[in-house]
């Protein structure tokens, strides 16, 4: 990143409790302010509180069901 013609550090909020961070190679959690925002965030993504947005993954049942269409609908030889 560039910084801003006054010389002064490009700043981010912080995504875990909107503290101005400074993005700066001190900045060791950026863009997090904290290792303890970093880990509230990763906990958050491995309880699935954070998730994107999209269509859901398909389970090995769906899986299954559309092996065995599949199959159903390939001509013999």
């Amino acid at each position: 990143m560039t910084r801003p013609a006054n010389d002064s550090p490009l700043e981010v909020n912080c995504p875990q409790c909107a503290k101005q961070v400074p993005w700066l190679p001190e900045s060791t959690y950026r863009p997090f302010c904290s290792k303890r925002c970093q880990l509230l965030d990763l906990g958050a993504w491995a309880d699935e509180s954070h998730r994107i947005s999209g269509e859901s993954a398909m389970d090995e049942a769906d899986i299954d069901t559309l092996l065995a269409q599949a199959d159903k609908d390939a001509p013999l030889s």
